[in-house]
């Protein structure tokens, strides 16, 4: 069916289903996994690549100074004049003509300086860098449908990083202020002994003796 492929995609955000096979340190290596399983003709339509304990990285590039901004800004105003005035080229009626061409490039690198430096203004250097943002996992893992995780984990043995099931999930830290230890006892409530202090027996109570009979 031509659709197939656009119909396992949900249109909502769902957890995929499926058996883990493998789990591997970096995307590339998944990358690979799910390319040696193609090579050995094994059905990849039936293979997700889930990325486990997602972060967001953001990467700083530089830092940003006026000359920088308005550097930048007379770049990307030229390119925009270069594009008015190609248009204005194809569509004028008496040809090609040098001075229109290079105007345009530079009054867009002009305006393209005066709008950068205005904005970079405006931010009272509250970030004074550049970063690139990136949204990475720590590991990532191969699921399959339980019918063929047998074979793609047979065929995944060649490169390595097979695994069974889901990931076990991290024990729960032990609450403050008990121990860790589950042999170890708690002390005793309000209604017990205190904790510490040997358990003795209640006293008896005492009578006092009886007078000899006569």
């Amino acid at each position: 069916m031509a659709f197939s492929n656009q119909a396992r995609v949900p249109r909502t955000p769902t957890l995929p289903k499926g058996e883990q096979v493998a789990v591997y340190g970096t995307y590339l290596e998944a990358q690979r996994g799910v390319d040696h399983l193609a090579d050995k003709n094994f059905p990849v339509q039936i293979v997700t690549i889930v990325g486990l304990d997602l972060r967001m990285v953001e990467r700083v590039t530089g830092r940003l100074s006026y000359p920088r901004v308005a550097l930048a800004g007379a770049l990307s105003g030229a390119w925009f004049g270069t594009f008015v005035a190609l248009l204005l080229w194809m569509f004028s009626p008496s040809g090609a003509q040098a001075f229109p061409f290079v105007a345009a490039i530079l009054i867009g690198a002009a305006f393209g300086m005066l709008f950068s430096v205005i904005t970079y203004s405006l931010t009272g250097g509250k970030r004074d860098f550049t970063s690139q943002s990136q949204i990475v996992a720590s590991s990532y893992a191969l699921l399959c449908e339980a019918e063929q995780a047998h074979k793609a984990r047979a065929l995944l043995q060649e490169i390595g990083g097979t695994t069974s099931g889901w990931p076990t999930p991290p024990v729960p830290a032990a609450p403050a202020g008990r121990p860790s230890d589950p042999s170890a006892t708690y002390p005793a409530g309000p209604q017990g002994p205190p904790s510490g202090s040997p358990t003795t027996p209640p006293a008896q109570p005492t009578h006092p003796p009886a007078p000899p009979r006569l």
